[in-house]
């Protein structure tokens, strides 16, 4: 039964490593981080992005543009950018420890203590991936709602609101965070198995009373 178990939760935590690695790859360069709608041009539609700003017209051309300077973005995009690259490789390095470590996995098949750190190792990579992908889109996310409910700010202007990559980044952090507590979990319960104990000489089994052999006379008259 347990072994049964560690198979569904190392396959599903290998399944949600990979999902939201993939995600969070695609979270970190696509523009879609902030949109605007404008009210006096309704033909055009603005998205913010850590790269770049696209501009998507009626027609369907998008125009796109990189951001001048690094130093110039605010510092939620700056610090956006540094943790996102940092989380796709973390991301990446636990997919890559975690995978020898896997139960059908044939590396490393005679080192169980091997393959229990390497999951170990792999898991503690993917959920920090989960931590650092969760942490710049949550901050980005925070900004952008005191920017748009900012009373300062006239009626007029208009307002940034969620992108799409918003709520990919979301999944993508909670996918590498779920999959690499799955990891984990399931090597250290695969470090609790008590192993069969080797095969060795038995002791032999312990002999009943010996019979006692007396010696009997082979022509014993009986006596009346």
């Amino acid at each position: 039964m347990a072994g049964s178990w560690r198979v569904v939760a190392q396959a599903a935590g290998t399944l949600l490593a990979v999902l939201g690695w993939v995600s969070s790859c695609v979270t970190t360069f696509v523009p879609l981080w902030k949109s605007l709608n404008l009210e006096l041009n309704e033909l055009e539609v603005w998205s913010m992005g850590l790269w770049q700003v696209c501009i998507a017209h009626e027609e369907g051309a998008v125009e796109c543009r990189a951001h001048g300077s690094f130093l110039a973005l605010p510092p939620a995009l700056r610090v956006a950018r540094l943790l996102m690259c940092l989380s796709n490789g973390l991301g990446l390095l636990g997919c890559a420890l975690a995978a020898p470590g896997l139960r059908g996995w044939s590396c490393c098949h005679d080192k169980p203590a091997l393959k229990r750190r390497l999951l170990l190792a792999g898991g503690a990579a993917l959920g920090t991936a989960g931590m650092a992908t969760l942490a710049p889109v949550s901050w980005v996310a925070y900004n952008t709602v005191l920017d748009f409910w900012d009373d300062t700010v006239p009626d007029i202007v208009p307002r940034w609101e969620f992108g799409e990559a918003t709520f990919l980044g979301w999944f993508a952090g909670a996918s590498l965070a779920m999959g690499g507590l799955l990891l984990a979990c399931s090597a250290g319960a695969a470090g609790t198995a008590t192993p069969p104990a080797p095969a060795g000489r038995q002791r032999p089994a312990a002999r009943g009373p010996a019979r006692s052999h007396h010696p009997h006379p082979k022509n014993a008259d009986l006596v009346i």
